[in-house]
């Protein structure tokens, strides 16, 4: 188990043994891997919690003054998902990846995203820009919507955590109820429609609801979908009828049960969702308690991969217990924002 001397984890492998550790995981089979790749893998990914609180902190004060409501949460990458990337983009490394650590904002409108992308532009921050994704101008063909800003962390007075690289995901309301919908849809028939993989039935319906919402916000409607709003809707209804979307949705948040419930106080969160047994655990963590909360982190996930089970878990941080279920309403299997959105789309 790891168990680190600092506050803050630092990169103790070089970046070949930790690409070597990524192979491993990526070649395995049932995600079970040695103790040595673990270790790296686990090590790599907890360096990234200093850069990333650092980047937060900067997203928190555009987004604002961008939307004095706004949302800010910050996680460091799943097991499941490192190895499910790296099985996807078999030239990846994982020393290259992204989005080990990312931050999200969620704000009420595109105006204030593109506020906070202006912020960015104007700030004379040091670190470098490795890549802006607006995927609000150029939706994803399945429906994603919101903006991916690559950073590429610095600092002149400590190069500890130089060059590592942190995700900044700016969002509306409606474009992180969509989301949410598809992460929650995807853990209960166990395919990653995240990842645009899965029946096609429901790929077609989330590209369809993407286009809703982009109507809704006045942007530009997802590649190979209707731009006529008469026949978006025509085609949205026939999928909502006979995909039983309402009522799958409405019968996955009825049936949660959650088992823990933390303390006001925390601000790192470990989420264990088990959607067999409909029961959300949570557990809470005080800010020095991070090294706890990393090595239960890793043993949740471990276990989930012995017991093959479809279990999810992640590792969050946000301002309160309250934000919680705002950030992460799929943990939480709330998708009442989402429901609304298709209402709407279909009447």
């Amino acid at each position: 188990m790891v168990n680190y001397q600092t506050m803050w984890a630092t990169p103790r492998y070089s970046r070949g043994r930790v690409d070597n550790a990524g192979a491993t995981l990526a070649e395995s089979s049932d995600g079970v891997i040695d103790d040595d790749a673990l270790e790296i893998i686990s090590n790599w990914r907890a360096s990234h919690r200093f850069p990333l609180n650092t980047l937060q902190i900067g997203l928190r004060r555009l987004a604002t003054l961008a939307d004095s409501n706004s949302l800010i949460s910050q996680r460091l990458k799943r097991l499941s998902s490192i190895s499910l990337k790296l099985q996807r983009f078999p030239s990846m490394k994982l020393s290259q990846m992204q989005d080990i650590g990312g931050a999200r904002a969620v704000v009420r409108s595109i105006s204030s995203v593109r506020r906070i992308m202006d912020g960015y532009e104007d700030s004379a921050q040091k670190h470098t820009l490795v890549r802006c994704n607006d995927y609000i101008s150029e939706p994803k063909d399945s429906g994603y919507r919101g903006v991916h800003l690559i950073y590429r962390y610095y600092s002149d007075r400590n190069d500890t955590y130089n060059r590592l690289k942190i995700e900044l995901q700016i969002r509306t309301g409606l474009q992180h109820a969509w989301a949410t919908a598809v992460e929650i849809i995807g853990t209960f028939i166990s395919q990653s429609l995240k990842s645009s993989q899965g029946e096609e039935e429901w790929l077609r319906f989330f590209a369809l609801m993407g286009s809703a919402i982009a109507l809704r916000e006045r942007a530009a409607p997802v590649p190979i979908t209707p731009t006529s709003a008469t026949a978006l809707r025509r085609e949205l209804r026939h999928y909502v009828k006979t995909l039983q979307v309402r009522s799958h949705l409405q019968a996955y948040g009825m049936a949660l049960e959650t088992l823990q419930k933390p303390r006001k106080s925390d601000r790192f969160f470990l989420l264990q969702l088990d959607p067999a047994a409909s029961t959300l655990s949570i557990s809470g963590y005080k800010s020095a308690a991070f090294e706890q909360a990393t090595n239960d982190y890793l043993a949740a996930e471990e276990r989930a991969i012995s017991n093959r089970h479809n279990t999810d878990a992640v590792l969050v941080a946000v301002d309160s217990l309250e934000a919680l279920r705002r950030a992460y309403p799929n943990y939480f299997l709330d998708t009442r924002v989402f429901i609304n959105a298709v209402d709407k789309a279909i009447r």
